[in-house]
């Protein structure tokens, strides 16, 4: 079996800044040893079988999001069903394995490795030589050079998204014959890996004009186990076939037809034999859970429309339905149970269709994280980051979500990679475990009084801790949707400068002066991004658009305040800035009131997405509140449109607290350094963000990442992640919390598919069991 494709992820820099001062970075994490990666936190579910067990033919109807904009990935408005085709229409060098690490691809890929160092990097590419693009030509040299030159940034008729890695190239060669490719690197690059991968045919990267437009609708040459068929956009689906060139084991599949379909509406769609593997939100989760669970029972269901009811509303529901007293009410209610006896009667059939799919659980290569805005307000105060970080008991978090799902609960413990990948470390001991009296001393040593004069002029937070504008309108909501369930229930840093916010240009980032790859990496929302095409869009366009805001807040640290920082430091033994100083005195009584400093009190904007699939993350909002209220911090939440929650606030800088996700990479020098570089001043006092939305960062930081994108050893390049990730522990701009669950409805004879955790798919493996055969998973040593 194939391994699988890069995910995207984080960044990277140079080595002599570790030798002149970074002995406290050292303190905080060291090489460490092979153990630390461990294993991922949840293993793969997608019922495995041989090949010999899989029957001949048949077609896989899979859900996506919606039909890609584009097919060229490099492009700013690609998204998962862009990566999701081109993984099996292109061919990539290395794939991403189960472990979420780097893994070359056999079928177009015989070897590849570091020949020379000095004096500069040279690769060399062995490649395959059965492998041919779909018009019979060979993949060679002209295809890597081709790319190599589009992706360089030095045309800029060619719109690209980012640049990284290819930027590093000096020239591409034809080696000792056609089938070798020597690639050569004016500077050191790490993650040479990371590159061609997907690899397009030099008909596409030729010409800007085939960049731009003519790969965004159609792809005329492919190398890949499948060939593009048909795009049908009317329908919204698109329909892949077998490639008839193909080289490699023949896909068991004769067609996969990739279908957009809204992730509320997939239950509906299994049930009625339109989908045959889908992602599904929580819900959709249940109901094939209690499928599988009904199967052979008889009754009512004990879930679904009208599950709800109690025999008292029963009760009183058929007495207004036949009561003579008020025949409009009558009406009404009678009119209520005819709608609910309808939804239930459509509810039941599709549950027994259902019982034909099995729920698949997996975790995501991707973590949700609690993001603090540092450029403003109460938290552009590292002591009051860190004290909202104390505060949060992330393993309850974690627990809250995971456990219910009955997947593994564990928290995310880095920034940069999940367990079980190269880089992984918990590095979280740089910010400090959960203290509610640590973070109570941070509060107090920064100012925060429990119980403080508010000046009422001043007090422009009217609602509670965890209120909302819209609270009273939606108790009222609440209360009429209740009232109709009873009628009959419609269906419904550094040592020496410490750590310190955006708005100081001491240093730029960037090897050359310019800002970092801004298309490394994409943003996810949680079960909400899934469901919005439009905000799969936007986060991809922010690999092009780099966030330019009012610098308002820029001179907010002073240098008595580093100066004090620096202090405490010393005093703790421990990252910068990281605890309060030894003999600051906690509250002497839990918060009574609100924490206030210089009449007004600490109240935090928390900005949560409102849509029908962000359920999970308003309930960890919430759960994050009460946190907060014992420290005595309120929070004014905010429920914002999902398709506005990101471009409006995340990007813009529009809140104080924020969930949102971001996916693992196995190249995170490369792909996580424009997450958490340091915002650059620009002349008209406005800051490049890239992708920074929390605009905390270091120069520190970014000399970590540039020394370890440089590293070729690879032991010394995780060492450096390793520290990077320390770093932006003790910043205390983004607090990791867990992993996102992975949840798919597959058809009970679908093999080979299903949750995928790191791993992307083995598209030829994938299809139907003969009909009587027992499943035999594969051999491993087969793959």
């Amino acid at each position: 079996m194939r391994p699988a494709p890069r995910r995207p992820g984080a960044a990277a820099r140079s080595a002599a800044f570790l030798v002149s001062g970074a002995l406290a970075v050292t303190a905080l994490a060291g090489c460490g040893s092979d153990d630390e990666a461990g294993k991922p936190a949840a293993g793969q579910d997608i019922a495995p079988a041989a090949r010999e067990q899989i029957k001949d033919g048949g077609t896989l109807r899979w859900a996506i999001d919606a039909l890609p904009q584009t097919l060229n990935t490099f492009q700013a408005d690609a998204d998962a069903s862009t990566a999701r085709l081109t993984g099996a229409l292109l061919p990539s060098m290395f794939r991403i394995d189960a472990q979420g690490r780097p893994a070359r691809d056999a079928d177009y890929l015989e070897k590849a490795e570091v020949i020379k160092t000095e004096p500069k990097q040279v690769v060399l590419y062995k490649l395959n030589q059965q492998a041919v693009w779909s018009d019979g030509r060979e993949i060679g040299a002209a295809d890597f050079a081709a790319q190599w030159r589009a992706l360089s940034g030095k045309d800029s008729a060619y719109w690209t998204a980012h640049n990284a890695g290819y930027d590093r190239i000096e020239k591409i060669e034809r080696g000792a014959n056609d089938l070798e490719v020597r690639v050569t690197f004016a500077k050191p690059y790490a993650d040479w890996r990371a590159l061609f991968s997907p690899l397009y045919p030099k008909d596409v990267m030729g010409t800007p004009d085939s960049f731009n437009e003519g790969a965004r609708r159609k792809l005329k040459v492919t190398a890949g186990p499948f060939a593009l068929d048909e795009i049908d956009r009317d329908a919204k689906k698109i329909t892949l076939k077998r490639n008839p060139r193909w080289w490699g084991s023949q896909p068991k599949l004769d067609k996969l037809v990739l279908a957009a379909v809204p992730r509320a509406e997939r239950p509906a769609a299994l049930a009625a034999g339109k989908l045959d593997l889908a992602d599904v939100d929580p819900g959709g989760a249940d109901r094939i859970a209690y499928a599988a669970r009904d199967q052979g029972s008889s009754g009512p269901l004990a879930h679904g429309p009208g599950a709800a009811l109690t025999p008292a509303q029963a009760t009183r529901s058929w007495a207004i339905a036949h009561g003579a007293d008020d025949e409009e009410a009558a009406e009404e209610e009678t009119t209520a149970r005819a709608k609910t006896r309808k939804a239930i009667k459509k509810y039941t059939a599709e549950q027994a269709e259902l019982h034909g799919f099995r729920l698949r659980k997996s975790l995501e290569p991707a973590y949700t994280q609690l993001a603090l805005n540092g450029s403003s307000g109460p938290l552009a105060d590292e002591r009051v980051r860190r004290a909202v970080a104390r505060a949060i008991d992330r393993t309850k978090l974690a627990e809250s979500v995971l456990k219910p799902l009955g997947l593994p609960v564990s928290t995310v413990d880095n920034h940069l990679a999940l367990a079980g990948q190269d880089a992984y470390a918990d590095n979280s001991d740089a910010l400090g475990k959960q203290d509610t009296a640590e973070a109570r001393a941070l509060l107090a040593e920064a100012g925060w009084v429990p119980g403080g004069a508010v000046d009422e002029e001043k007090k422009d937070h009217p609602k509670t801790a965890g209120g909302n504008a819209d609270d009273s309108s939606k108790d009222s909501k609440d209360d009429k949707k209740a009232s109709k369930e009873s009628k009959g229930s419609k269906e419904s840093e550094d040592a020496d400068d410490g750590t310190y916010i955006v708005g100081e240009d001491d240093q730029k980032s960037g090897d050359d002066g310019k800002p970092g790859d801004t298309a490394a990496s994409t943003p996810l929302l949680g079960a909400a991004a899934d469901t919005s095409a439009q905000y799969a869009a936007l986060l991809h366009q922010a690999d092009a658009v780099k966030v330019r805001v009012a610098d308002q807040e820029k001179n907010k640290h002073s240098d008595g305040m580093k100066n004090d920082a620096k202090r405490y430091d010393a005093q703790q033994g421990g990252a910068p800035g990281a605890y309060a100083p030894k003999g600051t005195a906690a509250p002497a009584r839990a918060a009574a009131g609100p924490l206030a400093k210089d009449g007004k009190p600490l109240t935090l904007r928390f900005v949560v997405p409102a849509g029908a699939g962000s359920e999970q993350l308003r309930t960890v909002a919430d759960r994050i509140t009460q946190m907060l209220e014992k420290i005595g911090v309120r929070t004014d939440i905010t429920k914002v449109a999902d398709e506005s929650y990101f471009k409006d606030h995340i990007a813009s800088g529009q809140y104080d607290l924020a969930l949102y996700s971001w996916p693992a990479s196995a190249y995170p020098a490369t792909d996580a350094r424009p997450i958490y570089a340091k915002p650059v001043p620009a002349a008209d006092g406005s800051l490049t963000v890239e992708q920074n939305y929390t605009r905390v960062g270091t120069d520190h930081i970014d000399q970590l990442f540039d020394q370890a994108i440089g590293e070729l050893d690879q032991d010394e390049e995780r060492s450096l992640v390793k520290q990077a990730d320390a770093r932006i522990w003790a910043a205390a701009g983004s607090i990791p919390l867990y992993q996102r669950p992975e949840l798919v409805a597959a058809r009970k004879d679908l093999v080979n598919a299903g949750a995928f955790g790191f791993q992307e798919p083995d598209y030829e493996n994938i299809g139907y069991l003969k009909p009587g055969v027992q499943r035999v998973a594969p051999d491993p040593k087969d793959r």
